[in-house]
């Protein structure tokens, strides 16, 4: 395996640290994107907010001890919303249209972004509850940044890829459109010392990205997760009642995976959302330690609904 850079990681004011793309092949990067309709110059930074489809976007799989991680690009899993950038409006990954501020996206760049919306570690609720306003409220949208890691169906590998994102984010030059740090990692001790580090600071985990990767979407071995506990979705299909303390209430979700496994979920909601389970036919994150040996997962509790996108 070719070796990949050993740091791409961003500065404070978007830019990475570590041997950044040289200009003249940087310039026939963004040529590229140009003549393949990725880049259109002269696009209004935002116009008329329509829902579109569902877009295709990568999806991660979960780390594991049998890969290597010198061949992947490091970043902190953030605890934030998926937003996409299409040139024109920032969307759900359902391509319903996120209502940002006017000002929040009028110096994005032309071509497409893809990342997160962000408050900070442990805020998820926060963000979810100001991103999801149908008018926004400027002084909740004022504490949100937009974390990008990706540029869609952008030629070349990975690395290029966030070279030429630090270009593109450095031009806007926007407090709160920010590259998300990518850093290499040598071996698996230091890939679990870096995991501790971040957890240690509150956040939720690590992401690796192949650096060697064309862009693609769908689950695929280029996107890793790695957590103390793994997380996944899956669907409400039954409300069981509770006993004892939780006579009344809901006492545990039965829930389907999106392979047709069903198992409950009893631990992990407050007493509030027992009263008012998630409805029927939602979509909830729960988490997990490991699967047993037919695949359901063990020790598995709720860990939140999936706002409708």
């Amino acid at each position: 395996m070719r070796r990949q850079p050993d740091v791409l990681a961003a500065r404070p004011r978007h830019r990475l640290a570590g041997p950044a793309m040289k200009l003249p092949a940087l310039r026939r990067l963004l040529a590229l994107l140009v003549l393949g309709g990725v880049l259109q110059p002269g696009l209004p930074a935002y116009a008329a907010r329509v829902d579109a489809a569902a877009p295709a976007v990568l999806l991660a799989q979960n780390f594991n001890d049998a890969i290597d991680p010198a061949a992947y690009l490091v970043s902190e899993k953030l605890d934030g919303v998926r937003a996409l950038w299409d040139g024109h409006a920032l969307r759900f990954r359902s391509g319903r249209v996120i209502a940002a501020p006017d000002w929040f996206v009028a110096g994005f760049p032309a071509h497409p972004l893809d990342g997160e919306l962000w408050i900070g570690r442990r805020k998820f609720d926060l963000l979810s509850a100001a991103v999801r306003r149908q008018s926004p409220n400027d002084a909740e949208w004022r504490q949100i940044s937009y974390q990008v890691f990706e540029w869609p169906q952008a030629p070349g590998t990975f690395s290029q890829r966030v070279a030429a994102l630090q270009a593109s984010v450095a031009q806007a030059d926007l407090r709160w459109l920010q590259l998300v740090p990518q850093v290499q990692i040598a071996d698996h001790q230091a890939l679990q010392a870096r995991l501790r580090q971040v957890v240690r600071a509150g956040g939720e985990g690590l992401m690796l990205h192949r650096a060697d990767a064309l862009w693609q979407t769908g689950r695929t071995d280029a996107l890793l997760k790695l957590k103390p506990q793994h997380d996944a979705e899956a669907t409400v299909v039954a409300h069981l009642p509770g006993q004892g303390k939780y006579q009344g209430m809901c006492g545990a979700l039965l829930v389907e995976s999106a392979d047709g496994q069903r198992f409950r979920l009893a631990t992990g909601m407050s007493d509030a959302q027992r009263r008012a389970p998630p409805p029927l036919g939602s979509t909830v994150t729960y988490r997990y330690r490991e699967r047993t040996p037919n695949g359901l997962p063990r020790f598995a509790s709720f860990l939140r609904v999936r706002a409708s996108e």
